[in-house]
C-alpha cells in the first residue's frame, strides 16, 4: 500500500488553490462514512509519482493528515487542459462493511507455456478491465488469467477467474469472454502480373511508335510533280500519232 502526507487547508477560494499550485501542491478533498469532508493538499510531486504507476484509480493508498491514517480509494483527478498537471483530486474513505463499484485491470501470465500462441496464434483480448463490485476490505488490484495450456480455438470467461470472496461482476445473468486465442490471420499478397519480354515491350513500343507517325509534309517537288507527270504523258501520246498527210 503506498503512502502520500496531506496538509489539511481551510481556504478554499479560487485564488488560495491557485497559490497552492503554484508551490507545487494539488488541492484536493477526502469524503466517505460518517466523517465530514476534509480539505487537504498534498504534493505535486509525489502524487505524479503515484499516478506514474498502473491502475492509480483502483489501489487503496495510506494518507497521513496531521498524524492521522486512513485508507483511502483516488476516486477522480482533474488535469490542466494546457499543460497536464493535475490540479485537484478526491479520495474516498475506506469505510468498513461498505461495498464499492471499480474496474480492475487484467493482467495476463504464462504467455510462453500457451500452444496456440507457440503455433502463431494471437491473444485476443476482449476486457481490458472488468467492472466488480468489491468490499472496501478486500479491492483486487488485478485479476490474472493464466495462458498455460490453451490452445487456439480457446476462450477464457470470467468463470475461470478465481475472484476474492464477496466480489462479483456488475454484469450478471452470463459468463462474458474476457479473452480468445484465434488463430493467426494471414494476409495473402495480390498475384503479380507476368513480366512482359523484352521482345514484346520492344514490339508493342514499335507499333506504338508507327501509330504515332505523322506524314511527311509535302514539299515543293512533290506538289509539282503530278502537273509535270501528265504534261511528260500527253507528250509521249503525241509522239505515237502518226504524222498527217502533207496537203496538195
Amino acid at each position: 500500500m503506498s503512502n502520500l502526507e496531506a496538509n489539511l487547508r481551510s481556504n478554499i477560494t479560487k485564488g488560495s488553490n491557485n497559490v497552492l499550485r503554484n508551490q507545487g501542491m494539488v488541492p484536493g478533498v477526502v469524503y466517505g462514512g460518517k466523517e465530514k469532508n476534509e480539505l487537504i493538499s498534498v504534493s505535486k510531486k509525489h502524487l505524479k509519482l503515484l499516478l506514474d504507476k498502473e491502475n492509480f484509480l483502483s489501489n487503496v493508498l495510506k494518507i497521513k493528515i496531521n498524524e492521522k491514517e486512513i485508507n483511502v480509494l483516488p476516486r477522480e483527478i482533474s488535469f490542466d487542459v494546457v499543460t497536464d498537471e493535475p490540479i485537484h483530486v478526491d479520495f474516498l474513505r475506506m469505510v468498513a462493511g461498505r461495498t464499492i463499484i471499480l474496474e480492475i485491470p487484467v493482467r495476463f501470465i504464462n504467455n510462453d507455456k500457451s500452444p496456440g500462441l507457440k503455433r502463431g496464434g494471437v491473444l485476443n483480448i476482449v476486457r481490458r478491465k472488468v467492472e466488480l463490485k468489491c468490499p472496501t476490505e478486500s479491492i483486487p488490484k488485478e485479476l490474472v488469467v493464466d495462458l498455460e495450456g490453451l490452445d487456439i480455438g480457446s476462450s477464457i470467461k470470467i468463470s475461470a477467474i478465481k475472484l476474492p470472496e464477496n466480489v462479483t461482476p456488475t454484469i450478471t445473468g452470463r459468463d462474458f469472454v474476457i479473452a480468445t486465442v484465434a488463430a493467426p490471420t494471414i494476409v495473402k499478397e495480390p498475384e503479380k502480373p507476368a513480366e512482359e519480354t523484352s521482345e514484346t515491350a520492344e514490339g508493342a513500343e514499335g507499333e506504338a511508335s508507327k501509330e504515332g507517325e505523322q506524314p511527311a509534309a509535302a514539299t515543293a517537288d512533290d506538289t509539282k510533280k503530278p502537273e509535270a507527270d501528265k504534261k511528260e504523258v500527253d507528250k509521249k501520246q503525241a509522239d505515237k500519232k502518226p504524222a498527217a498527210p502533207e496537203k496538195k
